[in-house]
């Protein structure tokens, strides 16, 4: 796992094009609004988390934040463990996010 600032994620995120983005705060934090094209996969429902994480491209990058970069930290763990070779965690989380944000 890297563990990047905004600034970083965000560059490293717009070069890659097989990019993917996941939130993992629950609902109710989504809807104040995620990352563009993000997909939510609430870490609090581990069974949830674990079976949709199961269904992605491990060959991809996955750029995973949360509320503070806490639980994206563990989500990162987790992945890896499930044989996910290239995560990384946004330091900071939506807490430090000054960017845009859409409406999930």
């Amino acid at each position: 796992m890297k563990n990047l600032t905004q600034e970083d994620w965000r560059t490293e995120v717009a070069k890659d094009p097989n990019a993917v983005i996941i939130d993992v705060r629950t609902a109710e934090e989504c809807a104040s609004g995620i990352v563009e094209n993000a997909l939510m996969f609430d870490f609090f429902q581990p069974d949830f988390f674990q079976r949709e994480v199961m269904k992605l491209d491990k060959s991809k990058t996955f750029f995973v934040y949360c509320r503070s970069g806490n639980r994206s930290a563990h989500a990162c763990q987790m992945m890896e463990a499930l044989g996910f070779n290239n995560t990384v965690n946004l330091m900071g989380g939506m807490l430090a996010w000054d960017a845009a944000k859409v409406r999930p």
